[in-house]
């Protein structure tokens, strides 16, 4: 179908009741492998670029690879950078034909994240792009500990920075690898009573896959970012290419294998949170 803003897809999800996958990618296997099952399932995707991708790839690289998906896409494709943290960063991004903008300020104090989010959001917005941003902090597996989102502080943080997605902390982990947790609920409808801003779960992989279902269909959650269980998936499919044939050494012919078993597992997750119109 065509690039697009994150702003077009989950703004459609507010209105009609479902959310769209933010899927973490780290290369080209996964990007190509995750637009095929969007394709598959006839639903919107967006694609990340987080801290990791970015280490081992160029901004300026990475936005070609998602702008070149998106373009020969059947379905809408938006091409996100994840947890930028500068603005040179941001700008970056933008130069390089991202769609979408999240910056994340969650470390700092409320006064310095809201100016410093609102400038990104400004500069997305004048060149047409979406921004998101973060009001809480979302800690880490096995790392920092979370700061829960307070929704009066996140009502001020989304009149006061115009940002199009609002991340927000609400018991959910990046890097989790089980989905044992479960996502505080009166929390979220304390915070969604309090803006209108579509909401954003970082670290869905420990969502249970039940509640990330009914949070899509009923609240005003429009965006899980999953990372941790693709993965996982293209870990185990990767593995089981190298140790059928121990011999084989061709870098394509063993990355090949993992396509349909991570296409495999991405229509699984964009299939729980997509709505009735993508059937």
């Amino acid at each position: 179908m065509s690039l697009v803003t994150l702003r077009e897809v989950l703004q459609q999800a507010l209105q009609q009741g479902y959310a769209v996958a933010g899927l973490v990618t780290l290369g080209w296997e996964d990007m190509r492998a995750f637009v095929a099952a969007a394709e598959a399932e006839n639903c919107p995707v967006i694609l990340q670029a987080g801290p990791g991708c970015r280490a081992h790839t160029p901004l300026p690289v990475l936005g070609k690879m998602f702008r070149h998906l998106a373009e020969n896409a059947s379905v809408p494709v938006v091409a996100h950078l994840d947890h930028g943290y500068t603005y040179d960063e941001c700008s970056e991004a933008l130069d390089s034909g991202f769609t979408s903008l999240m910056f994340d300020g969650s470390r700092k104090p409320l006064a310095e994240n809201i100016k410093e989010t609102l400038q990104i959001a400004e500069m997305a917005h004048k060149a047409g792009i979406s921004c998101e941003g973060e009001i809480g902090f979302v800690g880490y597996s096995g790392g920092e500990a979370s700061a829960g989102t307070d929704p009066a502080e996140a009502a001020q943080f989304a009149t006061e920075t115009g940002v199009d997605a609002m991340a927000i902390s609400v018991g959910n982990v990046h890097l989790q690898q089980d989905k044992e947790g479960g996502l505080d609920e009166p929390r979220i409808a304390a915070i969604q009573a309090a803006t209108q801003v579509p909401l954003v779960i970082h670290g869905g992989s420990g969502v249970p896959t039940s509640q990330r279902r009914a949070l899509a269909l009923n609240t005003n959650i429009c965006k899980f970012n999953i990372g941790t269980e693709l993965r996982m998936a293209f870990g185990a499919a990767l593995r089981e290419a190298v140790n059928t044939d121990p011999e084989r050494f061709d870098r394509v012919s063993i990355l090949k294998e993992t396509h349909d078993p991570v296409m495999a597992a991405a229509r699984v997750v964009l299939r729980n949170l997509k709505g009735a119109t993508h059937d």
